[in-house]
């Protein structure tokens, strides 16, 4: 015959297995939820960066023909003027590459 402590052993074994399987499985199914998510994620990098990179592209281009107009017109500021767009070109190209860099 067994014990009242070995019976309450035995019992607490049993049931410390249970909750290592059941916490092992629910881990096994978030780990699953994140690596979807980050396929997801993944997948739409590539179309956001050459978004952003086209959309610099366009900035870029809008601000040197607003440059132009400004030189034409004779302006003193277009030194500011240039210096602004082609910050603001330089910063979107820069960050659709880094999103690339970040994600790849």
């Amino acid at each position: 015959m067994k014990t009242k402590v070995q019976r309450f052993f035995s019992k607490a074994a049993a049931i410390a297995a249970l909750i290592f399987l059941w916490v092992s499985r629910a881990l096994a199914q978030s780990s699953a939820g994140i690596d979807q998510a980050t396929a997801e994620v993944s997948s739409y990098v590539d179309p956001v960066s050459n978004l952003i990179i086209a959309i610099g592209a366009v900035v870029g281009l809008i601000g040197g023909v607003r440059v132009y107009i400004k030189w034409q017109s004779g302006d003193q500021d277009t030194q500011k003027a240039i210096m602004g767009w082609f910050g603001a070109c330089l910063f979107l190209i820069l960050v659709g590459v880094v999103i690339k860099a970040f994600f790849a």
